[in-house]
């Protein structure tokens, strides 16, 4: 019967966390989550603090009052994180040959859990690179420019792109510079897939 109290303690003291996580992370006070849940400040705070566990009903306005789903109380954020770190310069470099010779990739990144694949990759056009619009791949593209000027293509759209200019587009559809204007160019692309 101990044992079961202790468990029970341990799940409240989880949930709680949760609970006081999301409030911080959404910048709102203690008391206007009270206020917004019906539940008084005390009541919050015993919540919070893993000292009670609140009924259903008392999980439905709290998580109304944060604007979340109730599942998001559950997720245990320890085992299904990811950090990834990666000093400046020490990213895993790829070298394109062929028809894209001259386009640098360096992987700057990497998320190992969720069902969301992310590739990061800082991109650097060498000399001989020469213009390429036909990348086509599954997935969502994010390009954030940081030096040099070109035109690039998006499927039929040609867009004039410099330094702090972005693209967040459907990879799907044929994309690439059009034409090399300035040099040297460095980007950031960020490419999202869903896991299978």
């Amino acid at each position: 019967m101990e044992k079961e109290a202790l468990k029970r303690s341990q799940a409240a003291a989880q949930l709680g966390g949760q609970i006081r996580s999301l409030r911080l992370a959404g910048d709102i006070s203690a008391a206007s989550l009270a206020k917004g849940a019906g539940l008084s400040r005390s009541m919050l705070s015993r919540i919070e603090h893993g000292l009670v566990s609140p009924s259903i009903e008392a999980l439905h306005r709290i998580s109304t009052a944060l604007d979340v789903p109730m599942s998001r109380f559950f997720v245990d954020q320890i085992r299904r994180t990811d950090c990834s770190y990666v000093p400046a310069g020490k990213g895993l470099r790829v070298e394109r040959e062929g028809v894209i010779r001259g386009y640098s990739y360096e992987l700057i990144g990497h998320l190992l859990s969720g069902n969301l694949f992310v590739e990061p990759y800082k991109v650097e056009l060498a000399a001989e690179a020469e213009p390429y619009t036909t990348f086509q791949h599954p997935g969502t593209k994010f390009l954030y420019f940081l030096s040099g000027r070109l035109k690039y293509r998006y499927g039929n759209r040609v867009m004039s792109i410099g330094p702090g200019d972005s693209l967040l587009f459907d990879a799907t559809a044929l994309h690439g510079a059009e034409a090399i204007l300035e040099r040297p160019v460095s980007y950031l692309s960020v490419v999202f897939t869903l896991r299978d």
